[in-house]
């Protein structure tokens, strides 16, 4: 156990010395191995090659790119004003009706996006506006669209969920589904957050116009194509119809379909969704390359079987085990970027889960979850950044004080899904 400790201690301090994380994880994890196997670098580097190899070559990896590229070509349609649209129409007249409305149109964005950053940008350009037109506060806007933008990668389907059952051997399909439920009581959470805020500083969220039942049932029908994109691509993965890899490339052509028939897509914004799509494909395959090598030497020390030893030792009761976990995660995400935060841990405590009993589709579901507090903890969480460099007259103060709501909301949901496991996997054990 003493190497993998000085391992994940050297790899934190290199990490720190700005040696970008997938990096900083192969370098540790190639002089780990060479250490373990008596300084002999020739198989130290036989392995590297190896895990560079089978990532390359990897089938269900296909997933990650496909749903990207699927993303920008949903950006792209424009089809997130039609969400916001929708939602407000229905619930834009309630007090903080507008900052819901931008939760719940994060959550039908990310059905078909598959990325918090992108849900978090996209509402940024099309919900600020509206906010701030009808005096909202800058803390609820920005606290509502950074909190919004993390079910991007909750709802299905989701990069995070892809690298988690990749890395795991964990079904992408059943993972798809398990975020289905906790997704959409993430929002019901947040809108509670939203309402919170409201009591406290009823000035933050004044009500917006009413619209009529023939502009809400026409706001609908503006909407068709999430729904059917997203229900052809899970309804025909949920029901076995096509695997997860075969839906992503069905998902990213029928989003590139939709932007053709909106007239969205001519070869300048073709051209630019697929260099953004192999730009991101290529940072999240290099940090999963450097993870994985880091994974095969923290494997060949004794610190996962220590673990287990140690957890079996003190008969600590397994809910414990998984909430000190969580804690762990919660507390990582305010100083480390996500994606490489999961994989870095995933060698130590993923065999310790599995060796308490635990469902790996469950654990995964609570991965994302601390991964979306992460998202929009301070000081680094991704979603603040970006809302910081789109709304510059925004202060960095406002946007923290403004997400602290939402972070509890988002801890609420972490403790209902540890202590009811069924509201992940409900969905999961009903698919052929």
């Amino acid at each position: 156990m003493t190497e993998g400790l000085i391992a994940l201690a050297a790899m934190l301090l290199v990490a720190f010395g700005r040696v970008p994380i997938a990096l900083a994880m192969g370098i540790v994890g190639v002089v780990g191995y060479a250490y373990m196997r008596d300084w002999n670098w020739t198989i130290a580097f036989a392995m590297v090659q190896g895990k560079l190899y089978e990532t390359g070559r990897n089938y269900t990896l296909s997933v990650v790119p496909l749903f990207i590229l699927m993303g920008n070509f949903v950006t792209r349609a424009g089809m997130s004003q039609e969400l916001f649209r929708a939602a407000y129409a229905f619930i834009g007249p309630l007090r903080g009706g507008l900052a819901m409305a931008t939760i719940w149109a994060c959550a039908g964005f990310g059905g078909i996006c598959g990325s918090s950053i992108a849900t978090a940008a996209t509402m940024a350009k099309v919900a600020y506006p509206s906010m701030k037109r009808f005096g909202y506060s800058d803390r609820l806007a920005v606290g509502a669209i950074a909190s919004g933008g993390t079910l991007g990668i909750m709802i299905p389907p989701s990069t995070i969920m892809v690298i988690y059952g990749v890395f795991t051997e964990t079904n992408i399909g059943k993972l798809f589904a398990a975020g289905i439920l906790p997704g959409i009581l993430g929002a019901t959470l947040l809108c509670l957050g939203v309402q919170y805020v409201i009591w406290r500083d009823p000035k933050a969220g004044p009500p917006g116009e009413r619209s009529s039942w023939r502009e809400r049932w026409a706001s609908l029908r503006d909407i068709w194509p999430v729904a059917f994109l997203f229900l052809f691509v899970m309804g025909g993965i949920y029901g076995g119809v096509f695997t997860a890899t075969e839906g992503a490339g069905m998902g990213a052509f029928g989003a590139m379909a939709f932007a053709l028939w909106r007239r969205a897509l001519n070869w300048k914004t073709l051209y630019a969704a697929l260099l953004e799509s192999a730009r991101t494909t290529a940072m999240l395959f290099l940090i999963l390359t450097g993870a994985l090598v880091f994974a095969e030497f923290i494997n060949i020390t004794a610190m996962p079987n220590d673990l287990r030893d140690f957890v079996s030792r003190f008969e600590l009761h397994p809910i414990y085990v998984v909430a000190a976990i969580c804690v762990i995660y919660v507390i990582l995400g305010t100083a480390m970027e996500e994606l490489s935060m999961i994989l870095l841990t995933l060698p130590v405590f993923f065999p310790v889960v599995v060796h308490l009993g635990y469902d790996p589709v469950w654990f995964g579901i609570l991965i994302v979850c601390v991964v979306e507090i992460g998202l929009i903890s301070p000081p680094v969480g991704m979603n603040l950044f970006v809302l910081k460099t789109l709304l510059p007259q925004v202060s960095t103060g406002t946007v923290f004080r403004g997400v602290m709501p939402f972070m509890l909301a988002d801890c609420v949901r972490l403790a209902l899904l540890v202590a009811f496991p069924i509201i992940a996997l409900w969905l999961p054990g009903m698919m052929r």
